[in-house]
């Protein structure tokens, strides 16, 4: 448990705070003076950021598609800041990838990511939604810039995050009243534990494919690999872009929807300025696959 919670100025929980942006927000935020709570998915991740915090920062290890894992570590954090004093911040970070062409993928591996991406991610919100009343507090939903311009062997990814920018938008509406902001981090391409995984899971999906698979997308699907670890390994660090997301969750007023990262802003502009043939072909020169293929 981070030292003093009940007397940090400002606290904080974060979901994916383990690894990756997650983890990087967590310190931001400790070096801030919040007291700092979090998720994580190995004992492993727990120690590492109670050392580099120097105990400024509390994660449990708790699986966000679990509903009673979940409330279980709403009440921990709730008791842990005690007196009544509710959540001034809630970052809901935790996500995964699945890529791969939707005729090839798992029907169930595209409901674990919307398990994860849509339902653990809302299941995080309403849980914290009686400490956040208190505090007036804040959520910051960590989207991505795929939700607006959909990729092809990307779909359960931006379908995913769509869905929660249409729910946190809504929470948006419904919460006003309390005093509670929502926002939209719309993250663009980042160099943080993720492109290694998405490699990963590139690899596993291809490997798995059946020779009939292989031989109706391997082509296609070799140059969405190549052009995504790319996209991924030019990506903002992720310092830059955890710095940029406790900038939005501390802005005044409160934005609803803001790119992080050039990439990510300048997807953005093209979606609201350009027409439906300009993007499909946007879209299919992102992943490698131009009109001279």
């Amino acid at each position: 448990m981070s030292p003093n919670p009940k007397q940090a100025a400002r606290s904080a929980a974060i979901t994916g705070a383990g690894s990756g942006l997650g983890r990087d927000i967590a310190l931001g935020l400790a070096e801030r003076g919040y007291a700092v709570f979090g998720t994580a998915m190995t004992e492993a991740e727990v120690q590492d950021l109670k050392a580099a915090s120097r105990g400024r920062v509390s994660l449990a290890l708790c699986d966000i598609t679990k509903e009673p894992d979940v409330k279980a570590w709403a009440r921990s954090v709730s008791a842990a800041l005690g007196d009544g004093r509710g959540l001034d911040l809630l970052i809901s970070n935790a996500g995964i990838l699945t890529p791969g062409p939707l005729e090839v993928l798992p029907l169930d591996a595209i409901r674990r990511e919307f398990d994860v991406n849509v339902f653990g991610a809302l299941s995080v919100m309403t849980a914290f939604l009686p400490s956040l009343r208190r505090a007036r507090g804040r959520i910051v939903q960590v989207s991505t810039w795929t939700a607006h311009l959909p990729l092809p062997f990307n779909g359960p990814s931006g379908a995913s995050k769509a869905a929660m920018e249409v729910l946190s938008t809504v929470y948006r509406a419904e919460l006003k009243h309390f005093g509670i902001d929502v926002v939209i981090a719309a993250a663009g391409n980042m160099r943080t534990g993720g492109p290694a995984k998405t490699a990963a899971a590139l690899s596993r999906i291809g490997d798995a494919m059946t020779a009939e698979q292989r031989e109706l997308y391997g082509q296609t699907f070799g140059a969405f690999t190549t052009s995504l670890n790319g996209m991924q390994g030019a990506g903002l660090d992720s310092p830059s872009a955890a710095r940029r997301v406790i900038e939005l969750a501390e802005q005044v007023p409160a934005p609803r929807l803001v790119p992080v990262g050039p990439d990510a802003v300048d997807i953005l502009r093209i979606v609201r300025e350009k027409s439906d043939a300009e993007q499909d072909a946007l879209r299919l020169q992102l992943v490698g696959l131009g009109a001279d293929r």
